[in-house]
């Protein structure tokens, strides 16, 4: 593999995934923890960049790390206990033998990418270039009351309801 400023920026934004995620799930102090997610949610922005899909990217930075990141990290801010226990878990060893069956069908999913002979593999692009009219049909898809209204309504009324939930749960005094 070259070396050159792409495989950089690739490696760069790989690792800022990979740290943060790591980030979110090991430390303890939730603000830490909730600006690891930050760390990581940049890093799948700067991902969709090289893929160019600045589109993606615009909307990652915005709907993720500008509100829901935040929406986190002032919940975090309002609640009385940051730094949370750790607690006894007896479930560790499934979780650590799941986590190693997913590791290895992700090998067995890269080792026949990698043969080149996976009957997933196309030599033609996956979608067409997207023109300036496929994100308007985009647009009119995420209004349209057929398409994508009514996720989009349950996601603003899941988000408010937690936000009332947090500050419920901070008022308790």
């Amino acid at each position: 593999m070259p070396i050159n400023l792409e495989t950089i920026a690739f490696t760069l934004f790989a690792a800022m995934c990979v740290g943060g995620g790591l980030g979110v799930a090991v430390l303890r102090n939730l603000f830490h923890a909730a600006l690891s997610l930050l760390l990581a949610l940049f890093g799948a922005a700067g991902l969709f960049v090289l893929l160019s899909a600045p589109f993606l990217a615009m909307v990652q930075i915005l709907v993720y790390m500008g509100a829901i990141a935040i929406l986190i990290l002032f919940v975090i801010m309002l609640t009385q206990q940051v730094i949370v226990p750790e607690p006894y878990n007896r479930q560790w060893v499934l979780g650590a033998l799941a986590a190693l069956v997913a590791l290895g069908a992700l090998f067995m999913v890269i080792a026949q990418l990698g043969g080149g002979d996976a009957p997933y593999l196309q030599p033609q692009p996956l979608a067409p270039e997207v023109s300036d009219s496929g994100i308007a049909a985009l647009g009119s898809d995420l209004v349209d009351p057929g398409r994508y209204l009514v996720p989009f309504e349950v996601a603003g009324l899941l988000l408010t309801v937690a936000l009332v939930g947090a500050i419920s749960i901070a008022r308790e005094d």
